[in-house]
């Protein structure tokens, strides 16, 4: 069954690197916009394990970018309807659901390959980067608002060094720009994990133009 399903992956890279997929463990934190489309993505790659973590329920407003929930999922976790998802779409995956905090994931010590962020403010991805270096791990950043958003692989750069943490919200976001920052951050994800070249500790900056064109920026991010 897995050689039938993964037909065009095998194409692309062959039995071996396939093969080490199956042995990688992921936790993806957040299961929203991003988180979501993640998850569907990096759960049908082959991949071992994934841990989602996310303490949120479904809410209407959520639907509309979030497209692993319909409207009968509203006062749901959000982790819990993401990996049945994920689990019907793949049933080679072992899917583990997480419906906390990160901070109480944290705690668990749960050995992974890489911490992918999906969550929506600076100081959950503060927390994130200070887990990546404590557990000596790289871990990718990702954010969107409105029509732009950023995607960095950090292994040997500083998140806290160039951002401004604070608390403050998001604002208006379009459906397109999360799918299109969802999917540069899943490449990134399934390009280390399959252990193919992928340029780390570079600041990644997507945004849509007055012309609706898509346009990509790359900037180096200061060292530790």
């Amino acid at each position: 069954m897995q050689e039938e399903y993964f037909t065009r992956q095998y194409a692309l890279w062959g039995e071996e690197t396939q093969d080490k997929l199956k042995t990688k463990r992921i936790a993806i934190i957040g299961c929203g916009g991003l988180g979501s489309t993640l998850a569907i993505t990096l759960g049908s790659s082959g991949i071992g394990t994934i841990h989602l973590v996310d303490f949120d329920t479904v809410s209407i407003h959520n639907i509309h970018r979030q497209i692993a929930f319909r409207l009968v999922d509203e006062g749901r976790h959000k982790a819990e309807v993401v990996g049945e998802l994920v689990k019907s779409r793949y049933d080679g995956v072992d899917v583990r659901t997480h419906t906390m905090s990160f901070d109480e994931f944290a705690k668990k010590e749960i050995e992974i390959d890489l911490l992918v962020d999906a969550t929506d403010n600076l100081p959950s991805r503060a927390a994130l980067e200070e887990y990546a270096k404590a557990h000596g791990i790289p871990w990718i950043y990702a954010s969107v608002e409105a029509w732009h958003g950023q995607v960095c692989l950090f292994e040997k750069a500083e998140y806290a060094k160039s951002m401004v943490i604070n608390d403050r919200k998001p604002s208006g976001i379009a459906p397109p720009i999360v799918a299109f920052v969802a999917a540069f951050e899943a490449n990134m994800a399934l390009r280390y994990l399959a252990g193919l070249p992928v340029a780390t500790d570079t600041l990644n900056y997507l945004y849509f133009d007055e012309n609706g064109q898509l346009n990509h920026k790359k900037f180096g991010m200061p060292p530790r």
